[in-house]
């Protein structure tokens, strides 16, 4: 069986991002890729990201949103 080959370069850019201090804008557009890709828990550890390291920003809300619609308990 191959592997898909935007699945190891999706990875990689979450990885990158995530190292460099990325914005919350950056880590909620990987999350929503991830999302996208069916890489839901590695989505989930993104948004719950999103939420605690910029919780008073429009990208918490969407992250918190996000999170509920994929059935996370109580994200404040």
């Amino acid at each position: 069986m191959t592997r898909p080959r935007h699945l190891p370069c999706a990875a990689l850019l979450a990885a990158v991002l995530l190292g460099c201090g990325s914005g919350a804008k950056e880590l909620l557009d990987t999350a929503q890729l991830e999302e996208t890709q069916r890489n839901v828990p590695h989505a989930r550890e993104l948004y719950q990201a999103v939420v605690s390291r910029y919780p008073h920003t429009p990208e918490a809300a969407t992250a918190a949103e996000r999170l509920r619609a994929l059935g996370e308990p109580s994200v404040e």
